[in-house]
């Protein structure tokens, strides 16, 4: 989804946090009356530093009734000692690809993800990049589904993926107007990536804590347009929590059910895994342990311990 865009006054939402809310972070948030909608505001975090997922922006142009776009692809995004792209970056990939062709259908309203799922063809993908294509599925007044489909360059698929998306379930939170790239033009040229310097779950802050176990904290960085822990985030946790019981074996498939958003911080993450499948449950710890996300997972076979 596009950054918000400055629309009438914006005012900077100071003070200390309420009771029970969200604890305080660096940076500040903005909020700009919507035209048109009374009671309504744009509301964006502006945090001090780029946001923990920008150096794996997928870049997208619209092509018809699609999105198509590219993203690079590095041995930092890999499982530990694989050549298989992490699942939390496909999760990253497919939840922007819908959400950005959600805002289109449920806009001015925010859509919040519902579900998610990808599944991997092949656990083998060394390739410098990944072509994605994303397209609507079924479009309604306050629901709408996705897909997404990505490919080495010579065409060879490589994943796909499904989503469902909901209006937020506050009115008044609204998404700003949506940029779209030129037919023939890279949105990247106007938004460029920063260098991804540390492996991905290093780079995110994410932290394996015992077996099974693993936790990423509330950031500055790591929010999304609802100014809760990043649904990207939470699924770097849930696939931590799971490799870290069969260290080495990729992940070959993830559903994600987004059942409420972690406000607090930290998510936790607790996997227990039997003969490859896994379930995942993340709670945020700072909110009385409440569930946040439920996933179900499935390894590729251990080929090396065959």
């Amino acid at each position: 989804m596009s950054p918000a865009h400055d629309t009438g006054t914006a005012e900077e939402l100071a003070g200390p946090p309420a009771p029970g809310g969200p604890p305080a972070l660096g940076g500040r948030v903005e909020a700009a009356d919507v035209p048109g909608i009374p009671g309504a505001r744009h509301v964006r975090h502006v945090a001090p530093q780029e946001h923990v997922f920008a150096p794996i922006r997928v870049s997208v142009r619209r092509v018809g009734d699609e999105l198509r776009g590219s993203v690079p692809v590095m041995p930092e995004l890999y499982v530990p000692g694989t050549t298989c792209v992490r699942m939390a970056a496909l999760v990253v990939w497919s939840d922007f690809l819908g959400g950005r062709m959600s805002v289109g259908v449920l806009a001015p309203r925010v859509p919040v993800t519902l579900d998610l799922n990808v599944e991997l063809y092949t656990r083998f993908w060394e390739t410098s990049e990944v072509r994605v294509t994303g397209r609507l599925v079924k479009t309604g007044r306050s629901v709408v589904v996705s897909a997404a489909d990505f490919r080495h360059p010579d065409g060879t698929p490589l994943a796909l993926a499904t989503a469902a998306f909901m209006t937020a379930g506050d009115p008044s939170l609204v998404m700003p107007p949506l940029r779209w790239a030129d037919e023939d033009e890279d949105d990247a040229a106007w938004v460029p990536r920063p260098p991804l310097r540390a492996a991905l779950a290093e780079h995110a802050g994410c932290e394996v804590r015992a077996p099974g176990v693993a936790a990423v904290a509330r950031t500055a960085n790591g929010l999304n347009a609802s100014d809760t822990i990043n649904g990207g985030l939470i699924a770097l946790a849930a696939e931590e929590a799971a490799l870290s019981l069969t260290p080495g074996v990729p992940l070959a498939s993830m559903l994600l059910r987004y059942l409420s958003p972690a406000r607090r911080g930290p998510a936790v993450a607790t996997a227990r895994v039997s003969g490859g499948l896994g379930v995942v449950e993340v709670r945020d710890a700072g909110a009385e342990d409440r569930l946040a996300v439920h996933a179900v997972t499935r390894s590729f076979p251990d080929t090396v311990g065959m």
